[in-house]
């Protein structure tokens, strides 16, 4: 017989739908919701003339004008879209998502990593507790560095703001080229069988099998969709408000062909200086983004523009001082260099192409 100590408690579980009440302010919080947002860029445009008092063309004008309306549009997305994120989040603890890749064959386990990675609440801080809960759980190392790779670089914030802020077809080919970089460096990671250079102390853990989970209702689903929301939003909204006063200073103050010139497409050493730049800062997608709009719009290339976001996101230097308390130093100059010439390519074949 079991100890009493033992036994987990019962706990009365919520009802599994929602009531007519929580449908009902669900529906008028979403009608609010497009209301606000389909209003305001004319809002934003009554608010720098009538309220500031400022013309529209000048470059203070043009600037405010752009923080104003960016700023809450940016903010509305995101609250829109980590809620419908969070809610299928929920399917997705950690436990879960090592059995899903451990015992995969590499070049399945590496797609399906990477596609994880999109959807999974991961982001480079948790690259130490994350790297040794798959190890140690069986998955392939390169399987693993798919997954680290994009669980920060393709995320829901990027995708937002660059579906807010540049359209649908440039965040296409953000997730597109995301998605390869992080399953082709995993896969030549993989392939260089390199697990000698994880540290000793990893190799020795051993894990066995995780807590027993709990299945949540549907309810509960869109509880942890909100909580999601205010635990996001709560930590970015500061990046989003300080990478749009960036882009917005840009937007207003340096002139037409500058940036065109640094980092356009005839310079053929525009890309790897925008990926060398971009490494050593630290940002995340909430405050790198706006500034990509604005380096965009004064006639920056988009492939090294892409270049530059993607090795600020997915190559930060956090990142690779954190990944060497589990990481020899060649397996971390490996995946750098792998991930690096990913994005170099990335870079090169937009400039290209587009």
């Amino acid at each position: 017989m079991k100890s009493q100590c033992c036994a987990r408690p019962r706990i009365a579980s919520p009802a599994r739908g929602l009531s007519l009440v929580e449908w009902g302010i669900g529906f008028l919080a979403l009608l609010v919701w497009g209301v606000v947002y389909f209003r305001l860029q004319g809002f934003a445009a009554w608010l720098t003339v009538s309220v500031f008092g400022l013309d529209p063309a000048s470059r203070l004008g043009s600037a405010v004008e752009f923080f104003l309306y960016d700023t809450p549009k940016v903010l509305l997305l995101l609250a829109l879209v980590v809620f419908g994120v969070g809610v299928v989040r929920s399917f997705f603890t950690p436990e879960r998502t090592r059995r899903l890749l451990a015992g995969r064959r590499e070049a399945v386990g590496n797609v399906l990593a990477a596609g994880l990675g999109t959807v999974t609440p991961f982001c480079s801080c948790s690259a130490v507790p994350l790297f040794l809960g798959f190890v140690t759980a069986g998955v392939p190392l390169g399987v693993t560095f798919s997954f680290l790779i994009s669980a920060p670089m393709v995320n829901e914030i990027a995708v937002v703001l660059l579906y807010g802020l540049l359209g649908w077809k440039v965040a296409a080919l953000y997730v597109g080229t995301g998605l390869t970089v992080a399953i082709a460096a995993g896969w030549v990671i993989g392939r260089l069988r390199l697990e000698s250079h994880v540290e000793d102390w990893v190799r020795a853990i051993r894990t066995g099998e995780g807590p027993a989970e709990e299945e949540r209702t549907f309810r509960q689903r869109v509880f942890y969709g909100l909580d999601a929301v205010r635990d996001i939003l709560g930590k970015v909204w500061i990046y989003v408000v300080a990478g749009i006063a960036v882009g917005a200073g840009i937007h207003g103050y340096v002139p037409e062909g500058v940036l065109a010139g640094i980092m356009g497409k005839g310079a053929w050493w525009s890309v790897p200086a925008a990926v060398a730049i971009g490494i050593p800062m630290y940002s995340n997608a909430a405050g790198i983004v706006p500034v990509v709009q604005a380096l965009l719009e004064k006639g920056a290339a988009l492939g090294t523009v892409l270049a530059f976001m993607m090795s600020v996101i997915a190559l930060s230097l956090p990142e690779v001082v954190i990944l060497r308390k589990v990481l020899k130093p060649r397996l971390i100059a490996v995946f750098v260099a792998v991930v690096g010439l990913g994005i170099l390519l990335v870079g090169y074949l937009f400039n290209a192409l587009l």
